[in-house]
Parts: structure tokens; C-alpha cells; sequence
């Protein structure tokens, strides 16, 4: 049996207090943000999250009797960044309400937790009752580490922590990204350029790594595309930069034939500015987003996407957490969701002798 990593270890390993290492890992103040990034992924490298924990829970609230009890019990969806990870969002609204449905089906409540600092995060939960916690979008490491520290499952939709251990709920972003790259050289395109920013998040990362794998596999060299500042994406404010950006490229005539967007409101903002432009899509320039949410169909012309399985995401992630809490001792899975190619009016063939 392997012997438990402590605190003081880590902190020997460090050269620091074993207070420091409490501190940091609780997600209390006065430690400052470097040395807590270090105490983290010291803990990490040394296996202390990857040790054993027993779940906070009583034997009435295991998945075969819950049904049996008459006690409420809940799960906690945790989305730190309300003002674009909301309900009414047309890409999360539709996680959220997967998870909704399937926890309504099993009779159990959902809690949803806006909170980012992690005291009032704390003071906010209450253990008793609560099965696990499923993450929706971004979310601070503190945070996690102080769910993961409570004993409670985690199930992490469409993003992942390295340094905490947790089952995680993707599409298939980079295969599908592929396929979608493919389809649009195969079309003739050979000046593509990639929109979007790979540090955002996870599923822009696979994304962009999609993008760039069908462009390597075709002999095409990856050019280089926009890439929005991380500010401008959090607020979606991004407007301004792609139309500078498109401007330019009409200027010095170096407008590419198919512009691969990140997600669907990249796109269509892209595809607007270059009609406003007075470029014509697809004619001129295909554009093509990701997401497939509702508004994608509208406008003229509609939007190429990438359909993702948003409710199924939501309701995969409630029964991997259930499957979690039956067989905690079973490996971590990363669970991939096959996304499909939506193709609308926003693509066509490249224009005559736009590869040469």
C-alpha cells in the first residue's frame, strides 16, 4: 500500500511552513497567489489529490436507495462566471438544462452556485444531502481544491483542471474540427485562417489543434489568424478586433478564401463585418463557427457549424457522477461526445484560382 502523502511533506518538499501548505490548500487567504500555484502543483506531483477519499455521504443517499429515501437530495452546479455561463446563454443555457432534466428524472435537486471566493463558497455549502458536484465551464483550481478536499465527487463539463482529479464531459472537438477543415480544403480552399484564441479554454484548444492536424495532414502550412485577446473573449467584446483585423486583410488584398472560427459568435460577428465590408459569403469567403446554437440558422447567409450535443453533455455528466459515487474506486474517464458537421450557406468552393 502506497504511504499518504501529508502536508508536512509537501511542505519539506517545498521549503516552506506546513501552515503555508495548509493555507494554500484550503483556499484561505494570506498566502499570495504564486506561492499557492507552487503548494498546488507540488501537491499534485507528489500524488496528494490522487489519494483516496471517502465521499461525504450517508449509506442512504448511495444511487440504489436514493429512490428509496425520503430525504431531498441535491447536486451543486457550480458556474463561477454568471455573465456569459447563465441559464439564459444559448450554449450553457442548454448544458444547465440537460442537467436539470436528468436530476428532475431521478427525483433529486440541483443547487446552482454562482460564488468565486472560495470562504463564501464554503460558507454557502452545506454537505448534508449534497451527492457531488458537477462544474459547468471555467472554474478557479481554489475552488475545485476546495470541493475535492470536502470528499465530494466532481464531474467537470467541457473543461478540466490537471491539478485535480475529476471524471470531465467534452465534445469531441478536436476530431470533429478536423473533419470540418477537411471538408473545406477538399472544397479547394487552401488560405485558411483559424479564429479564436487556444488559451481560452480546453475545447478552443482542440479546436485550434483540430484546425491545425487537417492543414498538417494535407501539406497546407498553418497560417497565421487572429488571435482575440483572452479580455476580449471573456466579455465578448471582440467585435472591433476582428473587424480591424478584416480590414486590413481587404486592404493588402490578403483576405483568406475560408475563415475557421472557434465558436458560432465569432462567426457570425465575422461573417456581418465582411458583408458589411462588402466581401460576399461565401462567394469570396466562407466562414464556418462551432456550437450550432439557435442563432446560427438565422440570418443570411446561415451559418456552417459544428453541431454539439449541448443537453447530452448535461445529462451524461449526471449519470457519470451517480457512476462515480457506485464505484468510486474505478479509473477517472474523460468522456467524448461525437459532435456533427452542420453545413449551411456560409461555405462554398473556393473561388476560381484562390489556392494558386
Amino acid at each position: 500500500m502506497a504511504k499518504k502523502i501529508t502536508m508536512q511533506q509537501i511542505a519539506d518538499h517545498l521549503g516552506v511552513s506546513k501552515f503555508v501548505v495548509s493555507k494554500a490548500l484550503s483556499g484561505k487567504g494570506g498566502v499570495n497567489e504564486m506561492t499557492r500555484e507552487r503548494v498546488i502543483q507540488a501537491a499534485s506531483q507528489l500524488g496528494y489529490f490522487s489519494q483516496k477519499k471517502a465521499y461525504m455521504r450517508s449509506p442512504r443517499t448511495e444511487p440504489n436507495t436514493l429512490k428509496r429515501s425520503g430525504a431531498k437530495h441535491s447536486v451543486i452546479v457550480l458556474m463561477p462566471n454568471i455573465r456569459f455561463q447563465n441559464r439564459e446563454s444559448l450554449y450553457w443555457g442548454k448544458i444547465m438544462e440537460g442537467i436539470s432534466i436528468s436530476l428532475e428524472e431521478r427525483g433529486l435537486g440541483m443547487v446552482i452556485i454562482s460564488e468565486q471566493n472560495v470562504d463564501n463558497f464554503v460558507s454557502l455549502l452545506n454537505p448534508e444531502g449534497i451527492l457531488g458536484l458537477i462544474g459547468v465551464g471555467e472554474i478557479s483550481t481554489p475552488l475545485l481544491l476546495e470541493v475535492h478536499r470536502m470528499g465530494l465527487p466532481i464531474v467537470l463539463v467541457d473543461m478540466e483542471d490537471p491539478l485535480i482529479p475529476s471524471d470531465t464531459v467534452f465534445a469531441n472537438n478536436m476530431d470533429v474540427m478536423a473533419r470540418l477543415t477537411t471538408h473545406l480544403i477538399g472544397t479547394g480552399h487552401q488560405r485558411l485562417q483559424f479564429i479564436g484564441n487556444d488559451r481560452y479554454s480546453r475545447s478552443f484548444r482542440d479546436r485550434s489543434i483540430g484546425y491545425r492536424t487537417a492543414l498538417d495532414e494535407q501539406g497546407l502550412p498553418s497560417q497565421e489568424g487572429l488571435v482575440i485577446p483572452l479580455p476580449d473573449l471573456e466579455n465578448g467584446s471582440f467585435e472591433p478586433e476582428i473587424r480591424s483585423w478584416i480590414s486590413r486583410r481587404i486592404k493588402s488584398k490578403s483576405l483568406p478564401t475560408a475563415l475557421v472560427c472557434a465558436n458560432d459568435a465569432i462567426a457570425l460577428t465575422a461573417r456581418d463585418i465582411l458583408i458589411e465590408l462588402g466581401v460576399r459569403v461565401p462567394e469570396e469567403v466562407s466562414v464556418s463557427g462551432f456550437d450550432n446554437i439557435a442563432d446560427a440558422a438565422k440570418g443570411s447567409p446561415s451559418l456552417t457549424t459544428v453541431h454539439v450535443p449541448k443537453e447530452a453533455m448535461g445529462r451524461r455528466a449526471v449519470e457519470k457522477l451517480l457512476e462515480r459515487m457506485d464505484k468510486a474506486d474505478t479509473p477517472l474517464e474523460k468522456i467524448l461526445l461525437a459532435g456533427d458537421i452542420v453545413y449551411r450557406d456560409s461555405t462554398a468552393p473556393a473561388p476560381d484560382g484562390s489556392g494558386s
